[in-house]
């Protein structure tokens, strides 16, 4: 007989199923989510993008936990961390201490703490940096030690709103490869948010394009690029400007 643990499916990571979302009551209500669909499997980065307002934030709220749909259900298996796009360090702790904040909320001993802090911040290649205080640091360390902290959460399933957005290309292109190495080495499911049609196709398995408010899947699209990937590369051109081409059309088919 066939085994039939070898035939059963592993469980996605995160899935939504006809997820609704509206702020408010009455005429006033605002209908931010419809009817949203999808799912991410273990291990996968799945990009969200759309036109401003259409959502994706609010699909990240929802999925931590943050908020609640108005209809519809959201999964997600096993512990989630949040990372957004200011790193929201605390100035008078160091590098190490905004770290060690996670692993404190998580019961962690201060000596396990220290360690564990320490070693992040090498994952981060921030080793050495520990002392110092997010003024002494750059924009792309602050959010270095940023995703060290949301790893520190141990999470299965990492959420990044925007990260990168407000640094300059060549830091980004780096973080790139630091969110790459660091989901190679490990089980994690990300969920990345980004206005950048480039970035979620050099990052993403998958890339999900949100329609204009009310925000509902318009369109999923698969990047079979072999890893790793250059932003510059021909084969991300090509697959970015697809999509560029088809939220060019949903945002003027809205005037938005």
């Amino acid at each position: 007989m066939p085994d039939a643990t070898a035939t059963k499916e592993t469980p996605a990571a995160v899935t939504l199923t006809g997820v609704s979302k509206t702020y408010g009551r009455g005429a006033a209500s605002v209908r931010a989510l419809d009817q949203v669909t999808l799912s991410a499997e273990p291990g996968e980065v799945t990009c969200l993008i759309g036109a401003s307002g259409c959502g994706k934030s609010t699909l990240l709220s929802l999925i931590a936990g943050l908020e609640r749909p108005t209809a519809g259900e959201v999964a997600a298996g096993g512990r989630v961390a949040l990372m957004f796009q200011e790193a929201g360090l605390f100035p008078w702790l160091t590098a190490a201490g905004n770290v060690e904040l996670a692993l404190r909320a998580r019961g962690t001993g201060r000596a396990e703490r220290k360690q564990r802090a320490a070693g992040l911040l090498e994952t981060v290649h921030l080793g050495g940096f520990g002392k110092k205080r997010p003024h002494e640091l750059s924009g792309g360390m602050r959010q270095r030690v940023a995703l060290a902290r949301a790893l520190a959460a141990d999470a299965d399933v990492l959420l990044m709103d925007e990260p990168f957005g407000a640094l300059d290309a060549m830091t980004r292109d780096l973080l790139h490869e630091e969110v790459d190495r660091i989901t190679a080495g490990r089980d994690l499911t990300v969920v990345f948010v980004t206005h950048n049609v480039r970035e979620a196709v050099r990052l993403g398995d998958q890339v999900v394009l949100l329609s204009s408010r009310p925000g509902t899947v318009l369109e999923r699209y698969e990047v079979p690029i072999e890893r790793p990937r250059r932003i510059d590369s021909a084969p991300v051109a090509e697959l970015a400007g697809t999509i560029t081409d088809r939220l060019r059309e949903e945002v003027s088919r809205h005037g938005t």
